[in-house]
């Protein structure tokens, strides 16, 4: 057997940090000892635990130490991170460090760097001239850079609770079903916007063409005319059904208000997409008056940011959508920078394309009604991902309500 020690700290109790721990090392068919161990005594107190650990070889115990570190275990002895030349452009060296989206440290000459940004499925690169440590894709990838190898000398912050008020986030510990009463939690998160708001926070809203379908575009348009939305993340699909649902009072083809097909209504899209592309885009079309209400209409005259990316699926498509899909990551990417909250509605691949470069700070709702869906979507942020099972235009209903009240006193 081999064995290596370990240290915890933070609100390691109350977060579950502990357990997961022991448990990752019973999992995996080591042995632990507890060395030491000091809890907190009142609710802002950190804990403190030394742990042996044990492995039947080295291996064994490298590959274990690597999953502890993700939950913020600490070697006792520390030492510097170990690099490796990537050997060509887009290639990462064997045995480098894949990161998590939690906020990550490397030691290099004594000396702790952050890993910026805090982005899951990456490696590490150093930059010895600038002092910097950045997460990179496999497209950012030079020949001869340094990346991290190994897991030695990485410290990954573990996410915890809150101790300084209560947080919708954090104390809502499971995905709300269908069939669980949800307006106290919508009024939380109305709350949780305001404030948002009013700390010149980030937020950023994922819709999906569900927004129209569902008949929700009206408060959607709402929050970002009231100042709520900074950020918006769509596919062509949402953009064109709202636009057609604006010229037509349809959306493929199916009118809205009555919810029955419209005669010759499925040409309705594509002569949506035609108009726009005549008015040489969106903007182009709010300027001419063709366009005077709707989701993407409120960005426009807002200055609200938003960003389209497409699919093979797309007609058209609408001139502002990027059709390269890692020049549409690298948009993402450079964009979703800053943001401090996420609500993803009702589209599960473009949501999971999100959820994937989020840090795990930022605070996510997200709303959807597939059960799978959702608990996929909040499994990666524990404490900060809050998911709902339910339609899109009830949710943002009741949230534009509650707002309207907190926006009235």
């Amino acid at each position: 057997m081999v064995s290596e020690t370990i240290e915890l700290r933070g609100h390691i109790i109350d977060s579950l940090i502990l357990p997961k721990v022991l448990d990752e090392i019973l999992t995996r068919g080591a042995n632990f000892k507890i060395v030491e161990v000091k809890i907190g005594e009142r609710r802002n107190d950190q804990s403190f635990a030394r742990i042996e650990v044990s492995a039947p070889s080295s291996e064994a115990l490298d590959e274990l130490m690597l999953r502890l570190r993700q939950h913020g275990a600490e070697v006792e002895e520390k030492g510097d991170a170990q690099f490796a030349a990537a050997p060509g452009d887009g290639i990462f060296p064997t045995d480098f460090f894949v990161t998590t989206n939690r906020q990550t440290f490397v030691r290099i000459g004594g000396k702790e760097y952050e890993v910026r940004p805090a982005m899951m499925d990456s490696a590490i690169a150093f930059d010895r001239g600038k002092k910097q440590a950045r997460a990179v894709k496999f497209i950012d990838v030079r020949k001869g850079m340094e990346i991290v190898v190994g897991h030695q000398g990485v410290r990954v912050a573990p996410m915890q609770r809150t101790t300084s008020r209560k947080d919708v986030f954090q104390f809502i510990n499971s995905n709300l079903s269908a069939e669980r009463p949800k307006t106290a939690v919508i009024r939380e998160i109305a709350r949780e916007f305001e404030v948002n708001r009013r700390e010149k926070g980030k937020l950023l809203v994922v819709a999906g063409a569900s927004v129209i379908h569902t008949g929700a575009a009206e408060y959607l348009e709402k929050l970002i005319n009231w100042g709520y939305v900074s950020l918006l993340f769509a596919g062509n699909a949402m953009a064109v059904y709202d636009i057609e649902s604006t010229l037509f009072g349809t959306a493929l083809g199916v009118n809205l208000e009555q919810g029955a097909l419209a005669d010759d209504g499925h040409e309705n899209h594509m002569r949506a997409i035609n108009i726009v592309r005549s008015a040489g885009g969106i903007a182009g079309l709010v300027k001419r008056g063709t366009l005077t209400r709707g989701i993407m209409h409120a960005c426009i005259k807002t200055g609200t940011e938003f960003l389209l990316t497409g699919s093979i699926r797309d007609d058209g498509p609408l001139p502002e959508v990027i059709t390269d899909s890692i020049k549409g990551q690298e948009a993402m990417r450079a964009k979703i920078e800053g943001v401090t909250v996420a609500v993803l509605l009702g589209t599960m691949l473009h949501s999971f394309a999100v959820a994937n470069l989020l840090p795990a700070s930022v605070k996510t709702v997200v709303v959807d009604n597939n059960p799978a869906a959702v608990a996929k979507l909040t499994d990666q942020q524990t404490f900060q991902a809050l998911g709902l099972v339910t339609d899109i235009e009830p949710f943002l209903r009741e949230l534009v309500h509650c707002l309207e009240e907190i926006r009235a006193r």
